[in-house]
């Protein structure tokens, strides 16, 4: 380069300055960066990290927890160990409002992970309360005031044969009530699927008379391939203006369902004062005398053609079927005989 040529400028103070700031920027930038990315890191080991819990437990959320409180129920009860650092990752999820109430179960050492998704995505324990076919509904009621796993009164006690006996699901801390009206509004949902395809030429014009019918027949028989068969009886009976005369009328009308204890006496076969004697009264009696099953609903509903006109008990558990008066009496002849015998050997 010669003498003549003009020289390059070193950067002057302000250029230095600037140059050490942006390194400095761009220093802490990346620091930061590695300081969050760390940090996140951090948070999801410790999201993912095995629980506390020694074993497996069960969590009841009641309805209307919020995230704060679930999380400190959570570690209260053992399950997680970081109420606060559930929250966080749980609301950078966001799955606060996704949390459900209700019963869970909870593996051993689940993570907040897996605790998280139980909860959102996890089916609820739930509890069956079961009321057998042919119990009166005081005796359901006894049924769901003694089942544990329910809460609060039930403060309007269903009418007699207005429930569907069968074994309902439920969650722990559902009101005894709510479970009364899904047993009333079982019922309702079955009559609205049967009734309009009901037998042609039915004798009774109501779903009423037809679930006081289906309660007789459920109280007649347990078994269920009779059930049919005993209401095919009973319909043919009223057809032909013919008394129902059956037993468990009688002891409804005495004990109002529960057990007699005894055989009807003759008295109380001739007793023309007890509405529900079908000895004595033409026709069905005013009320239900039980809750019938949707099995003895659906045979009164449509019951088989039969000649049938009278059953009586057979010795086996079921019933002995006949078109005939004197055809009756020689099976109920029989089942005296089975009687006797089983009083002489104490059976």
């Amino acid at each position: 380069m010669s003498e003549g040529e003009p020289q390059p400028k070193k950067p002057g103070g302000a250029g230095k300055i600037l140059a050490w700031i942006a390194g400095t920027l761009l220093a802490l930038a990346l620091i930061a960066a590695a300081g969050a990315f760390g940090g996140w890191v951090w948070l999801n080991n410790q999201f993912e990290a095995p629980g506390p819990a020694g074993e497996a437990e069960t969590v009841l959320l009641p309805r209307g927890s919020g995230l704060i409180a679930i999380a400190s129920q959570l570690e209260r009860e053992g399950l997680i160990d970081d109420a606060r650092l559930f929250r966080i990752m749980v609301t950078i999820d966001g799955g606060d409002r996704s949390l459900r109430a209700g019963e869970f179960a909870i593996p051993e050492q689940a993570t907040m992970q897996e605790i998280y998704d139980i909860l959102r995505f996890g089916d609820t324990i739930q509890h069956p309360v079961t009321a057998a076919e042919g119990l009166t509904s005081a005796m359901i009621v006894e049924i769901v005031n003694a089942a544990d796993v329910l809460t609060g009164e039930i403060a309007e006690a269903p009418a007699e044969g207005a429930l569907l006996p069968e074994t309902y699901l439920v969650d722990r801390g559902t009101s005894r009530q709510a479970v009364i009206n899904r047993m009333a509004a079982a019922q309702t949902a079955l009559l609205d699927e049967l009734w309009p395809n009901r037998a042609e030429d039915l004798p009774y014009d109501t779903r009423e008379e037809a679930i006081i019918l289906a309660s007789i027949v459920e109280k007649e028989t347990g078994i269920g391939g009779e059930r049919p068969l005993v209401a095919g009886v009973f319909v043919n009976r009223l057809r032909r203006g013919m008394r129902l005369q059956s037993d468990p009328t009688i002891i409804y009308g005495l004990t109002q369902g529960y057990p007699l204890g005894r055989g009807i006496r003759r008295s109380e076969l001739d007793n023309a004062d007890n509405p529900y004697n079908t000895y004595q009264i033409d026709g069905l009696p005013p009320t239900p005398i039980a809750n019938p099953g949707e099995a003895a609903i659906r045979a009164v509903l449509n019951p088989p053609e039969t000649d049938y006109l009278f059953f009586v008990a057979d010795g086996t558990g079921g019933h002995a079927f006949a078109e005939t008066y004197a055809e009756h009496n020689r099976n109920v002849a029989q089942w005296r005989r089975i009687e006797r015998e089983r009083a002489r050997s104490g059976g």
